[in-house]
């Protein structure tokens, strides 16, 4: 199967053993995991913001040879935090993700993400979640190969939880591209076609959700166990 992805010996001190990782066109992965496992350090390592050792290819370009607007072609790299201090129409934030003017592009994705009756506000007077459409659409805005989101579904509600599923499936669909999503909620694994399991900053296991939900290795690197339906502390043997 022909990689989209592929990353070598990435790794950060004290954060990311050294990581090999391929995926390839139209996939979107999880990438799940207790706090501190090394998702966040995963993401950024491979959008090439840290990272100590290794190299990263996006169709088999090296992606720290780009420049800075090819790179927004490659790749894009949604961060956790939704704090926005300036005073900038969110329509103009949007924007802010495309290497040349593409307006059309930018309506697009503002009435895919329902913010017509906000994009003339700045971002700095929405609300979380309202921000948190804006940067996704960002993200999206250029095309890119690679979408690297980091807790994407955090500060949404039920209905936008969905609707940014959707929107990354046809995203990826559409464009040929792949998409690695830190998530905490488990509920959500099932929309995945791929999970990597992160724990002690090293991928401990990679599978299909079914497969890996059911895992000895998410019990141990979450503490928990399956209780019908739902989860339960583990017990200490």
């Amino acid at each position: 199967m022909t990689s989209l992805l592929e990353a070598c010996g990435l790794a950060l001190a004290g954060r990311l053993q050294p990581t090999d990782l391929q995926c390839p066109p139209r996939e979107m992965v999880a990438v799940i995991g207790p706090n501190g496992a090394g998702k966040t350090s995963l993401l950024r390592s491979i959008a090439g913001i840290e990272a100590d050792e290794g190299k990263v290819h996006i169709d088999g370009e090296d992606v720290s040879s780009a420049s800075p607007a090819r790179r927004m072609r490659l790749l894009s790299f949604l961060p956790a935090t939704r704090s926005l201090i300036w005073p900038i129409a969110a329509r103009d934030v949007i924007a802010l993700g495309l290497p040349s003017p593409d307006p059309v592009r930018v309506e697009a994705l503002i009435a895919i993400l329902e913010l017509e009756s906000i994009a003339h506000r700045p971002v700095n007077h929405l609300s979380t979640g309202e921000r948190s459409r804006v940067l996704l659409a960002r993200a999206l805005v250029a095309r890119p190969r690679l979408l690297l989101l980091d807790e994407p579904l955090s500060n949404l509600d039920p209905y936008w939880v969905i609707r940014t599923l959707e929107i990354l499936r046809d995203e990826t669909g559409s464009n040929g591209s792949t998409a690695l999503v830190s998530v905490h909620d488990l509920n959500q694994v099932g929309s995945f076609d791929r999970v990597l399991l992160m724990d002690g900053g090293a991928i401990a296991a990679d599978d299909n959700p079914t497969e890996l939900l059911g895992s000895a290795a998410l019990e141990q690197a979450f503490r928990i166990a399956r209780n019908g339906a739902g989860w339960k502390i583990k017990e200490s043997v």
